[in-house]
């Protein structure tokens, strides 16, 4: 899993903190034995920020609401069909006040103040969303639950028994909470296998992953090119000289 190890970086001014000037070390794994294979140096700024459960609740809610359809539609009064007379008179029959067909009291009227299309996105500006994926990394970073394997995650076989021993020998199944496994491109096999074994996690490619997705599971196994795409696509908050280059995948 990521190691937390500061490499040393002289500072130009002693009122910056330390923690933002510095740079962490990453272990790159392979999979899935899982066997050690290099270090990965990444800036403070990008895997070592402070928790901040606000810009998170935000992002969260923000992705929320652009996934509603608000597609749900009822017939108000005024879409009914039907005759406008007066049912009967508004006085001397001892009974209650009633217009006509299309009132909501009657059945086939109209529906009072029901729903209709409707857009529930919410505005969110882009440094606070890029903030919150670079937190939401950070918080499964500093917590030792954001494990960087080499690019290519895939397993030999497509069977549910297969991935449960690779889950069950890490500790990343249902006991011990379920994992995200993070790739760059769908893996026929892998993807698969946890298809059937969805009580212990679930995979997805990173186009289609977001901060709440982040924060479900038990950890996370992400592929370094999907975590240096992650860091780069969100990193509009930084000023220039502290922003990462491209990844070589982008690049090409």
């Amino acid at each position: 899993m990521a190691t937390v190890t500061e490499a040393p970086q002289k500072s130009t001014s002693p009122h910056l903190s330390s923690n933002l000037d510095s740079s962490v070390l990453t272990t790159i794994y392979s999979f899935p034995d899982m066997e050690p294979l290099r270090f990965e140096q990444y800036s403070s700024r990008h895997l070592r920020l402070p928790l901040r459960k606000d810009i998170l609740h935000r992002a969260v809610i923000y992705e929320g609401d652009m996934t509603r359809q608000g597609t749900a539609s009822t017939k108000w009064r005024k879409d009914v069909h039907g005759s406008n007379r007066k049912i009967r008179p508004q006085k001397g029959t001892g009974r209650a006040r009633l217009g006509n067909r299309k009132s909501p009291m009657l059945r086939g009227g109209g529906v009072a103040f029901g729903p209709k299309p409707r857009d529930f996105s919410t505005d969110l500006p882009r440094k606070i969303y890029d903030l919150a994926w670079r937190t939401a990394l950070s918080f499964r970073y500093q917590k030792g639950e954001l494990i960087v394997v080499a690019d290519g995650m895939d397993i030999g076989y497509r069977k549910a028994r297969y991935v449960k021993q690779i889950f069950e020998k890490n500790h990343w199944g249902h006991p011990d909470k379920r994992s995200l496994l993070i790739t760059t491109s769908a893996r026929k096999n892998l993807f698969k296998a946890l298809d059937d074994a969805g009580e212990d996690g679930r995979v997805l490619v990173d186009e289609d992953v977001d901060v709440k997705d982040l924060l479900e599971q038990g950890r996370i196994i992400v592929e370094k090119s999907a975590l240096d795409r992650f860091l780069w696509q969100h990193q509009s908050d930084l000023a220039s000289h502290l922003q990462m280059s491209a990844p070589a995948s982008v690049v090409s």
